[in-house]
């Protein structure tokens, strides 16, 4: 399934923002080789902090990929998933999320990290830290979902039990948001992910706590990283590189020119309003791949799910044997801003 706009309308949108030049093939990918494919399956899954993976299409298909498919995830807990288990080629994924399904069996490589902070925890007035979540009731759409990973994360971190400690209320029904039980007084703190937090700041509903894109230490580490799947990637290096620049340069883009990509993701169908779009993309840290280090980000997530008690795979481990880092280090040197 081709997302619901067209070529034409993309390079309108972003060739007259002077995107151009991110539209071009690299001058490196005629010494690269031949693709060994010129299909590759992406995640589909209607959010907003992983812009570039939808951004990057029109660069997949200046870069050689005529057949982009896009695979449904069904809810947010399982992208990493659908590609650790051959469904999917490539997608971006919360660090943290994508390790447990690397811990289930998936057969995933991390490629980079993309981005930095998305996530911001809305709650009561009296829960000032995440310490204060201890007995309180925190909303996540079903255990395991992003959100839900996020804060056990945070959790350990701070030395709670997060299986103990905190009153999980998952919804039972897809259709119900936690959001909407928050803003209803029925809960006493919400992880959002964008478009959440523009929606529960424009209804001025509950307090921000943090926010993973200024608040440390979760501001030092990457949100979503890049993973692809193993089988694939061993069959196709030249293919897995192109894909990798695309992803890099959408992320780049996402950055210089929001509004564009903002509009990109409302074609798209991956967000109903504009200004939530936009005030995501300036939001969410979309400029640090060059900077930040993704195995730091790996260490830490591993190393605090490790100690919550829901992994069983130390860092170590998962660094050796499920990230591969060639590519990105390559791509830094290549697309030196």
């Amino acid at each position: 399934m081709t997302l619901p706009y067209s070529r034409r309308r993309f390079l309108a949108t972003t060739v007259s923002a002077g995107a151009a030049p991110f539209l071009r093939p690299s001058r490196s990918s005629a010494t690269e080789g031949a693709l060994e494919t010129t299909r590759v399956r992406l995640v589909k899954f209607p959010g907003i902090c992983i812009a570039p993976q939808y951004v990057a299409e029109e660069l997949l298909r200046a870069d050689g990929f005529g057949d982009i498919a896009y695979v449904d995830a069904g809810t947010s807990g399982e992208l990493a998933a659908v590609v650790g288990h051959d469904r999917a080629d490539f997608t971006l994924d919360f660090a943290a999320r994508t390790i447990q399904a690397i811990d289930d069996g998936g057969a995933l490589t991390v490629l980079a990290g993309i981005h930095i902070g998305c996530y911001e925890l809305f709650a009561r007035k009296e829960i000032r830290s995440v310490s204060d979540l201890k007995g309180k009731t925190v909303g996540i759409q079903s255990a395991g979902d992003n959100p839900h990973a996020f804060l056990v994360a945070m959790a350990a971190h701070v030395g709670l039990d997060p299986k103990q400690d905190i009153r999980w209320v998952p919804t039972a029904d897809p259709k119900v948001r936690p959001l909407d039980l928050f803003a209803e007084g029925k809960l006493d703190a919400f992880l959002a992910i964008p478009p959440e937090p523009q929606e529960l700041r424009a209804r001025r509903v509950g307090h921000v706590v943090f926010s993973s894109a200024v608040d440390r230490p979760w501001s030092q580490y990457f949100c979503c990283v890049m993973s692809g799947n193993t089988g694939f990637m061993r069959k196709h290096p030249v293919a897995t590189k192109r894909v990798l620049r695309a992803f890099l340069k959408a992320a780049d883009l996402c950055a210089s020119e929001p509004a564009r990509a903002a509009r990109t993701i409302v074609r798209g169908g991956y967000a109903e309003r504009y200004d939530h779009a936009l005030e995501a993309m300036r939001d969410v840290v979309y400029d640090k791949w060059r900077d930040f280090d993704p195995e730091d980000t790996l260490r830490y997530y591993a190393l605090r799910l490790h100690e919550a008690g829901v992994s069983k795979s130390l860092p170590n481990k998962i660094i050796a044997e499920h990230t591969d880092w060639r590519f990105l280090n390559e791509l830094k040197r290549e697309l030196k801003a």
